[in-house]
Protein backbone atom coordinates (compact mmCIF):
# COMPACT_ATOMS: atom_id res chain seq x y z
CA UNK A 1 0.00 0.00 0.00
CA UNK A 2 1.80 3.27 -1.27
CA UNK A 3 -1.36 5.36 0.64
CA UNK A 4 -0.92 5.98 3.88
CA UNK A 5 -3.14 6.92 6.90
CA UNK A 6 -2.99 9.93 9.20
CA UNK A 7 -1.57 8.24 12.35
CA UNK A 8 -4.00 9.34 14.51
CA UNK A 9 -6.71 7.45 12.95
CA UNK A 10 -5.68 3.90 13.43
CA UNK A 11 -4.66 5.26 17.24
CA UNK A 12 -8.65 6.43 17.69
CA UNK A 13 -9.86 3.39 16.31
CA UNK A 14 -7.87 1.22 19.00
CA UNK A 15 -8.75 3.33 21.67
CA UNK A 16 -11.60 0.36 22.17
CA UNK A 17 -9.79 -1.92 21.67
CA UNK A 18 -7.55 -1.13 24.48
CA UNK A 19 -10.08 0.11 27.13
CA UNK A 20 -11.64 -3.80 26.00
CA UNK A 21 -8.53 -5.33 26.64
CA UNK A 22 -7.85 -3.16 30.21
CA UNK A 23 -11.06 -4.30 31.05
CA UNK A 24 -11.47 -7.86 30.30
CA UNK A 25 -8.01 -9.24 29.76
CA UNK A 26 -6.19 -8.66 33.39
CA UNK A 27 -5.77 -11.43 35.94
CA UNK A 28 -8.12 -11.29 38.74
CA UNK A 29 -6.01 -10.00 41.78
CA UNK A 30 -8.57 -10.13 44.24
CA UNK A 31 -7.57 -6.95 46.49
CA UNK A 32 -8.70 -3.42 46.62
CA UNK A 33 -5.91 -2.62 43.28
CA UNK A 34 -7.66 -3.35 40.38
CA UNK A 35 -8.27 0.12 39.19
CA UNK A 36 -4.56 0.55 38.80
CA UNK A 37 -3.65 -2.28 36.97
CA UNK A 38 -6.23 -1.64 34.79
CA UNK A 39 -4.68 1.52 33.70
CA UNK A 40 -1.26 0.45 33.86
CA UNK A 41 -2.35 -1.79 31.36
CA UNK A 42 -4.62 0.85 29.39
CA UNK A 43 -1.49 3.06 29.17
CA UNK A 44 0.94 0.39 28.16
CA UNK A 45 -1.11 -0.59 25.64
CA UNK A 46 -1.35 2.71 23.87
CA UNK A 47 2.00 3.40 23.94
CA UNK A 48 2.88 0.26 22.38
CA UNK A 49 0.44 1.53 19.36
CA UNK A 50 3.24 4.39 18.05
CA UNK A 51 6.16 1.69 17.47
CA UNK A 52 4.16 -1.11 16.16
CA UNK A 53 1.97 1.13 13.82
CA UNK A 54 5.57 2.61 12.74
CA UNK A 55 6.81 -1.00 11.93
CA UNK A 56 3.93 -1.86 10.54
CA UNK A 57 4.14 1.44 7.76
CA UNK A 58 8.06 0.49 7.54
CA UNK A 59 7.06 -3.24 6.32
CA UNK A 60 4.38 -1.49 4.23
CA UNK A 61 7.01 0.90 2.45
CA UNK A 62 9.71 -2.10 1.22
CA UNK A 63 6.57 -4.56 0.05
CA UNK A 64 7.04 -6.73 1.86
CA UNK A 65 4.52 -9.95 1.15
CA UNK A 66 1.78 -10.47 3.91
CA UNK A 67 2.75 -13.45 5.39
CA UNK A 68 6.14 -12.08 6.50
CA UNK A 69 4.31 -8.80 7.98
CA UNK A 70 2.16 -10.81 9.96
CA UNK A 71 5.12 -13.29 11.25
CA UNK A 72 6.35 -10.20 12.18
CA UNK A 73 3.56 -8.25 13.53
CA UNK A 74 2.76 -11.52 15.31
CA UNK A 75 6.51 -12.02 17.13
CA UNK A 76 6.33 -8.41 18.53
CA UNK A 77 2.83 -7.73 19.04
CA UNK A 78 3.80 -10.87 21.78
CA UNK A 79 7.04 -9.33 23.18
CA UNK A 80 4.91 -6.32 23.64
CA UNK A 81 2.35 -8.48 26.02
CA UNK A 82 5.32 -10.36 27.52
CA UNK A 83 7.14 -6.51 28.91
CA UNK A 84 3.36 -5.49 29.96
CA UNK A 85 3.45 -8.39 31.65
CA UNK A 86 7.20 -7.67 33.14
CA UNK A 87 5.50 -3.81 34.21
CA UNK A 88 1.94 -5.46 35.79
CA UNK A 89 4.55 -7.61 38.05
CA UNK A 90 6.42 -4.76 39.12
CA UNK A 91 3.41 -2.72 39.99
CA UNK A 92 2.28 -5.66 42.55
CA UNK A 93 6.09 -5.26 44.03
CA UNK A 94 5.48 -1.61 44.88
CA UNK A 95 2.37 -2.21 45.69
CA UNK A 96 3.43 -4.58 48.03
CA UNK A 97 1.27 -7.66 46.63
CA UNK A 98 4.39 -9.54 45.50
CA UNK A 99 7.77 -10.12 46.60
CA UNK A 100 9.82 -10.36 43.98
CA UNK A 101 9.16 -11.12 40.21
CA UNK A 102 7.70 -14.99 38.73
CA UNK A 103 9.29 -15.13 35.45
CA UNK A 104 7.35 -18.58 35.29
CA UNK A 105 4.07 -16.98 35.30
CA UNK A 106 5.32 -14.00 32.41
CA UNK A 107 3.70 -15.86 29.66
CA UNK A 108 0.30 -16.37 31.48
CA UNK A 109 -2.90 -14.34 31.02
CA UNK A 110 -1.12 -12.51 27.75
CA UNK A 111 -4.31 -13.60 25.51
CA UNK A 112 -6.37 -10.22 26.24
CA UNK A 113 -3.46 -7.67 25.56
CA UNK A 114 -1.96 -9.71 22.48
CA UNK A 115 -4.97 -9.99 21.02
CA UNK A 116 -6.14 -6.39 21.40
CA UNK A 117 -2.27 -5.33 19.77
CA UNK A 118 -3.23 -7.79 16.83
CA UNK A 119 -6.42 -6.18 16.67
CA UNK A 120 -4.91 -3.02 16.31
CA UNK A 121 -2.78 -4.36 13.45
CA UNK A 122 -6.13 -5.69 11.61
CA UNK A 123 -7.61 -1.94 11.97
CA UNK A 124 -4.83 0.11 10.89
CA UNK A 125 -3.95 -2.47 8.30
CA UNK A 126 -7.89 -2.10 7.39
CA UNK A 127 -7.86 2.15 7.79
CA UNK A 128 -4.59 2.07 5.23
CA UNK A 129 -6.39 -0.15 2.81
CA UNK A 130 -9.77 1.68 2.94
CA UNK A 131 -7.94 5.29 2.69
CA UNK A 132 -5.48 3.48 0.30
CA UNK A 133 -8.88 2.59 -2.03
CA UNK A 134 -10.36 5.77 -1.78
CA UNK A 135 -7.28 7.81 -3.09
CA UNK A 136 -6.87 5.67 -5.88
CA UNK A 137 -10.78 5.96 -6.89
CA UNK A 138 -10.49 9.71 -6.35
CA UNK A 139 -7.34 9.93 -8.61
CA UNK A 140 -8.81 7.89 -11.20
CA UNK A 141 -12.23 10.29 -10.78
CA UNK A 142 -9.87 13.46 -11.43
CA UNK A 143 -7.59 11.46 -14.40
CA UNK A 144 -11.07 11.29 -16.23
CA UNK A 145 -12.16 14.29 -15.94
CA UNK A 146 -8.76 16.03 -16.87
CA UNK A 147 -8.93 13.86 -19.88
CA UNK A 148 -12.33 14.88 -20.56
CA UNK A 149 -11.69 18.11 -19.45
CA UNK A 150 -8.61 18.40 -22.50
CA UNK A 151 -10.85 16.55 -25.04
CA UNK A 152 -13.57 19.51 -24.39
CA UNK A 153 -11.43 21.92 -24.44
CA UNK A 154 -9.67 20.64 -27.96
CA UNK A 155 -13.65 20.21 -29.57
CA UNK A 156 -14.10 23.69 -28.23
CA UNK A 157 -10.98 24.98 -29.81
CA UNK A 158 -11.53 22.90 -33.03
CA UNK A 159 -14.59 25.44 -33.42
CA UNK A 160 -12.86 28.79 -34.22
CA UNK A 161 -9.97 27.21 -36.62
CA UNK A 162 -12.80 26.13 -38.91
CA UNK A 163 -14.78 29.07 -38.89
CA UNK A 164 -11.72 31.03 -39.19
CA UNK A 165 -10.31 29.25 -42.74
CA UNK A 166 -14.42 29.50 -44.19
CA UNK A 167 -14.83 32.95 -43.54
CA UNK A 168 -11.09 33.81 -45.04
CA UNK A 169 -12.42 31.84 -48.00
CA UNK A 170 -15.43 33.79 -48.70
CA UNK A 171 -13.43 37.37 -47.69
CA UNK A 172 -10.92 36.07 -50.20
CA UNK A 173 -14.22 35.12 -52.90
CA UNK A 174 -15.47 38.66 -52.12
CA UNK A 175 -12.05 40.56 -53.02
CA UNK A 176 -11.57 38.26 -56.29
CA UNK A 177 -15.13 39.29 -57.11
CA UNK A 178 -13.79 43.31 -56.53
CA UNK A 179 -16.87 43.48 -53.69
CA UNK A 180 -14.13 45.71 -51.36
CA UNK A 181 -16.55 47.06 -49.24
CA UNK A 182 -18.58 43.64 -48.65
CA UNK A 183 -15.30 42.16 -47.84
CA UNK A 184 -14.32 44.96 -45.07
CA UNK A 185 -17.26 45.09 -43.43
CA UNK A 186 -16.83 41.12 -43.40
CA UNK A 187 -13.53 41.31 -42.21
CA UNK A 188 -14.23 43.87 -39.64
CA UNK A 189 -17.56 41.57 -38.46
CA UNK A 190 -14.96 38.64 -37.75
CA UNK A 191 -12.62 40.73 -35.94
CA UNK A 192 -15.68 40.95 -33.51
CA UNK A 193 -16.46 38.11 -33.52
CA UNK A 194 -12.70 36.45 -32.73
CA UNK A 195 -12.37 39.19 -29.93
CA UNK A 196 -16.05 37.92 -28.12
CA UNK A 197 -14.57 34.51 -28.29
CA UNK A 198 -11.10 35.22 -27.25
CA UNK A 199 -12.48 37.24 -24.62
CA UNK A 200 -14.39 33.87 -23.26
CA UNK A 201 -13.20 32.78 -19.99
CA UNK A 202 -12.68 29.16 -20.66
CA UNK A 203 -16.17 27.29 -19.44
CA UNK A 204 -17.30 25.35 -21.18
CA UNK A 205 -21.16 26.24 -20.61
CA UNK A 206 -22.74 29.18 -20.35
CA UNK A 207 -25.95 31.40 -20.13
CA UNK A 208 -28.25 30.75 -23.69
CA UNK A 209 -28.32 34.84 -23.36
CA UNK A 210 -24.56 34.83 -24.14
CA UNK A 211 -24.91 31.80 -26.57
CA UNK A 212 -27.16 33.90 -28.91
CA UNK A 213 -25.31 36.96 -28.71
CA UNK A 214 -22.15 35.25 -29.84
CA UNK A 215 -24.51 33.71 -32.82
CA UNK A 216 -25.27 37.30 -33.49
CA UNK A 217 -21.78 38.53 -34.26
CA UNK A 218 -21.60 35.24 -36.38
CA UNK A 219 -24.30 35.95 -38.17
CA UNK A 220 -23.30 39.59 -39.08
CA UNK A 221 -20.68 38.03 -40.69
CA UNK A 222 -22.69 35.96 -43.04
CA UNK A 223 -25.36 38.68 -43.86
CA UNK A 224 -22.23 41.01 -45.03
CA UNK A 225 -21.41 37.70 -47.14
CA UNK A 226 -24.74 36.92 -48.51
CA UNK A 227 -26.76 39.80 -48.14
CA UNK A 228 -30.46 39.56 -48.75
CA UNK A 229 -30.26 36.00 -49.98
CA UNK A 230 -29.89 34.76 -46.03
CA UNK A 231 -33.21 34.83 -44.94
CA UNK A 232 -33.55 34.10 -41.19
CA UNK A 233 -35.95 34.18 -38.62
CA UNK A 234 -35.04 33.20 -34.50
CA UNK A 235 -37.56 32.43 -31.44
CA UNK A 236 -36.29 31.37 -27.78
CA UNK A 237 -38.23 32.05 -24.85
CA UNK A 238 -37.63 35.14 -22.25
CA UNK A 239 -37.57 32.21 -19.60
CA UNK A 240 -35.14 30.32 -21.20
CA UNK A 241 -31.83 33.33 -21.67
CA UNK A 242 -30.47 32.27 -17.96
CA UNK A 243 -30.76 28.53 -19.23
CA UNK A 244 -27.70 26.61 -19.57
CA UNK A 245 -25.69 25.73 -23.06
CA UNK A 246 -22.53 24.18 -24.52
CA UNK A 247 -20.16 27.45 -25.33
CA UNK A 248 -20.34 27.65 -29.22
CA UNK A 249 -23.01 25.03 -29.70
CA UNK A 250 -25.34 27.03 -32.32
CA UNK A 251 -22.56 28.67 -34.14
CA UNK A 252 -21.39 25.44 -36.17
CA UNK A 253 -25.07 24.14 -36.90
CA UNK A 254 -25.66 27.67 -38.30
CA UNK A 255 -22.42 27.55 -39.90
CA UNK A 256 -23.09 23.99 -41.81
CA UNK A 257 -26.79 25.66 -42.28
CA UNK A 258 -25.50 28.51 -44.50
CA UNK A 259 -22.13 26.78 -45.81
CA UNK A 260 -23.77 23.41 -46.86
CA UNK A 261 -27.35 24.42 -47.64
CA UNK A 262 -28.42 27.81 -48.33
CA UNK A 263 -24.92 29.73 -49.83
CA UNK A 264 -24.89 26.77 -52.78
CA UNK A 265 -28.27 27.78 -53.61
CA UNK A 266 -29.27 30.16 -56.51
CA UNK A 267 -32.18 31.70 -54.90
CA UNK A 268 -32.63 33.11 -51.08
CA UNK A 269 -32.57 30.43 -48.55
CA UNK A 270 -34.05 30.65 -45.25
CA UNK A 271 -32.98 29.48 -41.69
CA UNK A 272 -35.24 29.07 -39.30
CA UNK A 273 -33.66 28.60 -34.97
CA UNK A 274 -35.75 27.80 -32.67
CA UNK A 275 -35.28 27.44 -28.82
CA UNK A 276 -37.91 25.93 -26.47
CA UNK A 277 -38.75 23.94 -23.51
CA UNK A 278 -39.85 20.47 -23.19
CA UNK A 279 -40.64 19.42 -19.84
CA UNK A 280 -37.00 19.07 -18.34
CA UNK A 281 -35.19 19.50 -21.56
CA UNK A 282 -34.38 22.05 -23.35
CA UNK A 283 -35.24 21.68 -27.33
CA UNK A 284 -32.73 23.24 -30.27
CA UNK A 285 -34.21 23.08 -33.51
CA UNK A 286 -32.40 24.34 -36.98
CA UNK A 287 -33.91 24.06 -39.99
CA UNK A 288 -32.50 25.44 -43.31
CA UNK A 289 -32.84 25.34 -47.11
CA UNK A 290 -30.87 23.34 -49.39
CA UNK A 291 -30.15 20.84 -51.88
CA UNK A 292 -30.04 17.40 -50.83
CA UNK A 293 -26.87 16.08 -51.74
CA UNK A 294 -25.52 16.87 -48.35
CA UNK A 295 -25.10 13.86 -46.56
CA UNK A 296 -27.51 13.95 -43.45
CA UNK A 297 -24.98 14.12 -40.02
CA UNK A 298 -22.09 15.25 -42.11
CA UNK A 299 -19.60 17.82 -40.91
CA UNK A 300 -17.64 18.86 -39.02
CA UNK A 301 -19.62 21.11 -37.01
CA UNK A 302 -22.05 18.54 -36.68
CA UNK A 303 -19.56 15.48 -35.18
CA UNK A 304 -18.20 18.38 -32.87
CA UNK A 305 -21.11 19.47 -31.61
CA UNK A 306 -22.30 15.74 -31.15
CA UNK A 307 -18.96 14.55 -28.95
CA UNK A 308 -19.16 18.08 -26.52
CA UNK A 309 -22.98 16.60 -26.01
CA UNK A 310 -21.52 13.44 -25.62
CA UNK A 311 -18.77 14.03 -22.92
CA UNK A 312 -20.99 16.78 -21.36
CA UNK A 313 -24.18 14.87 -20.90
CA UNK A 314 -23.73 11.89 -21.47
CA UNK A 315 -27.09 9.76 -22.36
CA UNK A 316 -29.18 12.69 -21.44
CA UNK A 317 -28.72 14.26 -24.46
CA UNK A 318 -30.23 13.65 -27.98
CA UNK A 319 -29.02 14.87 -31.62
CA UNK A 320 -31.10 14.27 -34.65
CA UNK A 321 -29.75 15.49 -38.20
CA UNK A 322 -31.64 14.76 -41.58
CA UNK A 323 -34.00 15.75 -44.28
CA UNK A 324 -37.22 16.45 -43.64
CA UNK A 325 -40.61 16.17 -45.57
CA UNK A 326 -40.61 19.57 -46.69
CA UNK A 327 -37.58 19.18 -48.55
CA UNK A 328 -35.34 21.44 -45.66
CA UNK A 329 -32.62 20.14 -43.63
CA UNK A 330 -32.71 19.99 -39.49
CA UNK A 331 -30.95 19.55 -36.48
CA UNK A 332 -33.16 18.86 -33.48
CA UNK A 333 -31.41 18.52 -30.18
CA UNK A 334 -32.47 18.19 -26.63
CA UNK A 335 -30.28 18.70 -23.96
CA UNK A 336 -30.87 19.00 -20.06
CA UNK A 337 -32.86 22.27 -18.68
CA UNK A 338 -30.84 24.50 -16.18
CA UNK A 339 -30.28 27.53 -15.18
CA UNK A 340 -27.09 29.29 -14.47
CA UNK A 341 -27.65 29.37 -10.63
CA UNK A 342 -28.08 26.16 -10.36
CA UNK A 343 -25.22 25.60 -12.22
CA UNK A 344 -22.87 27.89 -10.70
Amino acid sequence: MKVETPLLVPVLAALPVCACMAILGLPAFGHGYAAAFRTLYFIACLAWLIPLALLQRAMWRRDWPWLRMALVLLVASYAMSILNAVLGQRLAISLGLETGYQWGELVQGLDGCWLALIAFCAVHAVAAYYLSLQQVHLRLAQAQAAARDAELRALRLQVNPHFLFNSLNAVSALVSAQSNREAKRMLACVSDFLRATLAHDGRHEHSLAEELALLDAYLEIEKARLGERLRLTMKAGPDLLDSVVPYLMLQPLVENAIRHGIAPLAVPGRLDIRLERAGTHLLVDVQNDGCQPMQAGSGIGLANVRERLRHLYGDDHQVDAGWGRDGRFGVRIALPLRCMEAAA
